[in-house]
């Protein structure tokens, strides 16, 4: 599978318009693209230890890359306390 179009719309939903300074480093877009693709073979799931079920939402999958990504130190917006 050609992962160029994953890409392109992982950046284009991580990158920021405009001129302006991304909010997400690329460290953090490959996170999200490597649990995209998980999520899309169904090896992806949640919880810590992936001790829990399969992943199947879209959003879950992005945020648990950028999850991922935080952990690793990679630039990632803090995230927002409900």
């Amino acid at each position: 599978m050609d992962g160029s179009a994953t890409t392109s719309a992982v950046s284009s939903l991580l990158e920021a318009e405009g001129g302006h300074m991304a909010k997400y480093g690329k460290a953090a877009s490959e996170s999200v693209r490597k649990a995209m693709e998980k999520e899309k073979r169904g090896t992806l799931r949640s919880g810590k230890g992936g001790k829990g079920g399969v992943v199947t939402s879209r959003k879950q999958a992005i945020a648990i890359g950028l999850s991922e990504a935080r952990k690793n130190g990679a630039k990632v917006p803090k995230k927002k306390s409900s």
